[in-house]
């Protein structure tokens, strides 16, 4: 059957929006990466669970690919569609359904942003942990389908954590009520889970169940410089063992001038190699003069080399600024981004190793380090030189990753923290991997989706 009439039968069978008007592919059929054309077959707008069940029916009849859409924020290509496939965006399935206040649940269609769950959170004096830079844009059914983190994972761990129930379509268009907001079920294999970090390939997240929490109590941030990233570890220790630590983040150097082309306010430290933005718990007038003495004793000692202590709200959110901006600041370059980690421990030796192949593949090339190295969260991301052409830059740091990989797997880490696989690291799975692991997986994936329509050419190598 041609496109034409496939389109025609979808339209007599779903009532919801289609479309293939060009300007709605280019924009729904790809994400935040740009390594790869948009080339949809058309754009489906669901407005109900079962106008998804009827439109993954329909996909199994006609063996038509599907790709969930959710606010295309994603770094892996996991949301992009260049292979005639149908996009199913949950735009329009963006209702807070109900809110239990005894047991602080929030159950909430899969197209909510993560910024409306903390605002409607924070209506209620309650607080939703997970913090994204991208959170207007990014939807709960992609944090999910990707098992977001963000820079509160220190403290409260990723979306799974925070996920007590979902409603999803099967690939072999089954609909399933998981978990049903419990905290306890000891009944058997935990489905629900399979489906948190799936990146759509067993089925679509079509609603979800969100546990919320006290809100935080009154924190500082403190921006060190360091001249040797080793030291890093025994600063993590030390404000672990006085404080509740909210986030614990770095960038180096190079990301400094990027940040300063975008804000308005200056860069409060002199150039160092390496910069640790920490965020505390501190609710008394005590915690504030024990983290001082802190800092002090790391100063006296040669730890660090300077650093500034938030004194007000308003210098909170200027310091926090300086980490969050990096994105936006380098966003004007063509950057290839890699999102690596390893355990926190091994943060120090593992950043040295990476600075080497750095310095030995990349001398040419602009390239930041920053990240959560609190939980051993990395991401590189390498600028592309005016000299350069896209193609070349690209075909060059594919060969690089291979070098930057190896590293990665000799601390026995993850080639992706929390971006996913999608598209951009499935040829890299093995790395992080095994053989028999990748093949359950296919196997696991079979069960849900036995027409192989869900998501296909993401996660796995061909």
């Amino acid at each position: 059957m041609d496109s034409s009439s496939l389109l025609q039968e979808l339209r007599n069978t779903v009532s919801c929006k289609i479309t293939d008007e060009e300007s709605v592919l280019n924009t729904y059929g790809t994400d935040w990466t740009r390594e790869f054309i948009p080339d949809p077959l058309a754009i489906v707008f669901p407005e109900s669970i079962n106008n998804i069940r009827d439109i993954v029916i329909f996909a199994n009849k006609h063996k038509v690919p599907l790709v969930p859409s959710g606010g295309r924020t994603g770094l892996s290509a996991g949301a992009v569609a260049s292979h005639r496939e149908l996009v199913i965006s949950l735009d329009k399935m963006n209702k807070i359904i109900e809110f239990n206040e005894t047991d602080r649940l929030l159950s909430v269609e899969a197209g909510v942003t993560t910024q409306e769950i903390q605002e409607y959170a924070e209506k209620h004096n309650l607080f939703y942990p997970i913090d994204l830079s991208s959170k207007g844009s990014s939807q709960i059914g992609g944090n999910i389908a990707t098992n977001a983190g963000g820079v509160h994972v220190i403290r409260y761990g990723l979306t799974k954590n925070w996920i007590k129930g979902l409603r999803v379509v099967t690939g072999n268009a089954n609909v399933l009520d998981l978990n049903k907001g419990l905290t306890k079920n000891a009944t058997g294999y935990n489905l629900k889970d399979l489906f948190i970090g799936s990146e759509g390939t067993l089925g679509i997240i079509c609603e979800a169940i969100v546990e919320l929490t006290d809100k935080p109590r009154d924190s500082v941030n403190i921006l060190l410089s360091v001249s040797d990233i080793s030291k890093s570890s025994e600063i993590l220790n030390l404000f672990r063992n006085n404080f509740i630590l909210n986030a614990f983040e770095f960038f180096s150097n190079s990301a400094v001038k990027h940040i300063n082309t975008i804000s308005k306010i200056k860069f409060p430290l002199k150039n160092s190699p390496y910069y640790l933005l920490i965020d505390i718990e501190c609710g008394s007038e005590e915690q504030l003069i024990k983290a001082e003495s802190i800092y002090n004793v790391l100063s006296t000692s040669g730890i660090i080399v300077e650093g500034i202590i938030s004194q007000n709200n308003k210098q909170y959110n200027e310091l926090w600024s300086f980490r969050e901006n990096i994105t936006e600041a380098i966003s004007v370059f063509l950057t290839y981004k890699n999102d690596i980690s390893v355990k926190p421990s091994q943060i120090p030796l593992f950043i040295k190793d990476i600075q080497n192949i750095i310095n030995n593949e990349y001398p040419e090339f602009d390239t930041i380090l920053f990240g959560h190295i609190g939980d051993g969260n990395i991401h590189i991301s390498i600028l592309k030189p005016k000299s350069y052409d896209k193609g070349d830059f690209l075909k060059f740091c594919k060969e690089v990753n291979h070098h930057l990989y190896r590293i990665v797997a000799k601390f026995e880490g993850s080639i992706s923290a929390e971006h996913g696989v999608g598209m951009i690291k499935r040829p890299y799975l093995m790395y992080t991997r095994t053989a028999k692991e990748i093949e359950i997986m296919k196997n696991i994936k079979s069960v849900f989706d036995v027409n192989n329509i869900m998501n296909p050419g993401k996660i796995f190598p061909s």
